[in-house]
């Protein structure tokens, strides 16, 4: 197992990171009367804790029930997280650099990032800032480029940063920014437009090639998971002739139906211009079954200077060098797209994030060992000593780094169906062996297993076993392992405990706020959201707690210790990490105060276009057929969830009065 490329903190960099700890969230120690009926004392607390959207319970020192898993016998395959892929921030940059290391890919030209001042360059904040003055032309001609250098957190006094982001810029991304303005053009123009390069040379536009031949997308080659400098050869163009020009005409190539429709678009584009080309064009057309014609150039229809020819490995279609925007200087050895596939590959969208699953299945011993191994060299101390604000800058250090690969793994929503409970149950303990105490934890209201069928909570009432809600789910956690920002389905509480082991830190923002959280994080990862609009229901994107605080989001954190609760209320984000190796279970409830907050999910939902876990309406109904078994506080609930739910019901129909004309015969 892989776990992190990064084995030991570096406290140079740590100590250039700042992170501000949210305020903690309130810490209840309910007496030995109190928690006697939970649902009780959170409707208790509810006023005051509901302002943060998460609170702790410390339970009475006497309550410790027994852990009734089988430590050798339990056995679970961990998801895979890769820590900075997880920071919405930090994976739109690598989504970026993905999309130039995919454009030069498809030319030959493998990409290495460069170091400038002992940094790897953040391409993706030097485009952005770059495009913000206008584009490379402008802030050359502007003479910015100085600027741009102090906006990066580059030396003031080292003029020779700037030079060098220019240089980089326009050998790497000019070229790029050249490729997506044509693209542009031919989609909204229907006469053909030259678009000059904004730099004088152009052999200065792209990095050199590199004499390998084998292409990785961004090459890795420190321990530390840092991208190395660039370094390339200059290749002599009298060796490059590519060998896929073929002079024999002997296998004549089917055309291709890209090619005709290509040649079609020109030749409406030359009736406007020259007719010599529209003349080209059609007897290209014409005589298709020539195999010369295949090796005519796409850009200016002539097929002399074959030296200087390129055929395109992914379509056959050619094009000289020198008719490329930008001209290349020489052939690339590598395999080479033409403008239209590179255009095709860039276009696709990303595939959604999501988690991996681990090659190896683990028990709880073998996993614990290596999770403690890990943070143990990681801080290069016994694990039980590292502090635990020290972690947590760590972490967030972590995952606003696009060049440090920490990758970590976590068992998380391990189903107690298939596993077992961490709380004993009448399933999992012999009843021959069961003394009083274990019957008593068997049957505590406290226990997750319990809770959610408590007379109190409607959830009773739902008699499928929603696996996640009604039956708990278990995490097994190591240092780094993450839970990303989300709320509860149907905007449930939620209440997790802490087996044994290392703390878990959690953040919380209230559900008063949560418009306000995802608003936030909306618009500071647009690019996430336009492709994702649901990217905060997929469970995989966390954003640093500071970035909300600076934009007026209220935040909170608590570290939850072995033997605690956390509890989660109605729509109320949540999101965290692990300390070290530990051992949690979670489950959902839903007291009578729920139901008003669960209405206005199914609303929600509607607008979004998501599925529902279960049906409100037919869990409303079906309480009040059975008013007689509920609560005074429950019944009133239901009472006035009906209520709601009738009114809602009639206001749809009538809309449909409106919207479908009525014919009387």
């Amino acid at each position: 197992m892989a776990w992190g490329s990064k084995h030991n903190i570096s406290y140079e960099s740590l100590g250039e990171f700042s992170f501000i700890r949210p305020k903690e969230a309130p810490v209840y120690r309910p007496s030995k009367e109190e928690f006697e009926d939970p649902l009780e004392f959170i409707n208790r607390i509810r006023p005051e804790a509901e302002e943060y959207g998460i609170c702790k319970i410390i339970p009475p020192p006497d309550w410790h029930p027994p852990f009734a898993v089988d430590i050798e016998q339990f056995r679970f395959t961990p998801r895979i997280q890769k820590i900075n892929e997880l920071e919405a921030h930090t994976r739109i940059k690598l989504n970026f650099l993905d999309q130039i290391a995919k454009f030069w890919e498809l030319q030959g030209s493998p990409l290495k990032l460069p170091s400038v001042e002992k940094r790897i360059l953040d391409f993706y904040t030097l485009h952005q800032l770059v495009q913000r003055e206008g584009g490379a032309h402008s802030v050359t001609r502007g003479k910015k480029w100085g600027k741009i250098a102090m906006q990066m957190g580059l030396s003031k006094d080292n003029r020779g940063s700037a030079t060098t982001l220019r240089s980089h810029y326009e050998k790497i991304l000019l070229p790029y920014d050249i490729f997506l303005s044509l693209q542009d053009a031919k989609d909204g123009l229907s006469v053909e437009e030259e678009i000059e390069p904004d730099v004088e040379d152009a052999s200065e536009t792209i990095p050199k090639v590199s004499s390998s031949k084998c292409r990785k997308k961004l090459e890795n080659d420190t321990a530390n998971g840092s991208i190395n400098d660039s370094g390339s050869d200059e290749e002599d163009p009298s060796n490059c002739r590519r060998t896929r020009i073929r002079k024999s005409c002997s296998n004549t190539p089917q055309p291709q139906p890209t090619t005709q429709s290509y040649s079609r678009r020109r030749t409406e584009r030359d009736k406007l211009r020259t007719p010599t080309k529209q003349t080209v064009v059609m007897k290209v057309e014409e005589t298709m079954e020539d195999p010369l014609a295949k090796y005519v150039c796409h850009t200016c229809l002539r097929g002399d200077s074959e030296e200087a020819m390129l055929l395109c490995d992914g379509c056959d279609d050619s094009y000289h060098t020198f008719c490329l925007k930008p001209p290349l200087t020489s052939i690339p050895k590598g395999d080479w797209r033409c403008p239209k596939c590179i255009a095709e590959v860039v276009a696709k969208p990303s595939d959604p994030f999501g988690f991996r699953t681990s090659k190896s299945e683990y028990s709880l011993r073998r996993f614990g060992e290596k999770a403690d191994q890990f943070k143990s060299d990681y801080f290069n101390m016994p694990v039980h000593k590292v502090p635990s604000d020290l972690v947590e800058k760590e972490f967030w250090r972590i995952v606003s780094s696009f060049d440090e690969d920490v990758t970590v793994e976590y068992g998380a929503d391990l189903h107690t169906v298939d596993h077992g409970s961490g709380f004993p149950t009448h399933e999992s303990i012999n009843e021959d062996c069961m003394n009083r105490d274990i019957l008593d934890y068997v049957n505590s209201k406290w226990n997750l297993n319990n809770m959610p069928i408590l007379g109190g909570s409607v959830l009773s009432h739902i008699t499928a076993n929603i696996s996640g809600m009604k039956v708990p789910w278990m995490y097994v956690g190591m240092c780094f392992a993450t839970f990303c920002w989300h709320n509860e389905d149907h905007w449930s509480y939620s209440i997790n405990y802490l087996h044994w082991g290392e703390s878990k830190t959690w953040y919380g923002v209230p559900g008063s706020r949560a418009n306000d959280f995802e608003t936030t994080m909306k618009q500071a990862a647009p690019e996430l959201f336009s492709s994702q609009p649901d990217l905060l229901h997929q469970l995989t994107t966390i954003m640093n707690p500071n970035v909300l605080m600076e934009a007026g989001v209220p935040v909170c954190r608590t570290d939850q210790e072995a033997g605690e609760f956390v509890i989660t209320f109605p729509r109320a984000y949540h999101a965290g990490f692990n300390q070290g190796y530990n051992f949690a279970e979670a489950v959902n409830f839903a007291p009578a105060d729920w139901l008003k907050m669960g209405r206005e999910c199914i609303a929600h939902y509607a607008t979004l276009h998501r599925y529902c876990v279960f049906s409100h309406d037919e869990l409303t109904c079906k309480m009040a057929a059975e008013s007689e078994e509920l609560g005074p506080r429950v019944a009133i609930a239901t009472y006035r969830d009906m209520l709601s739910m009738v009114k809602a019901e009639r206001d749809l129909r009538k809309s449909l009065l409106y919207l479908v004309p009525i014919h009387y015969g």
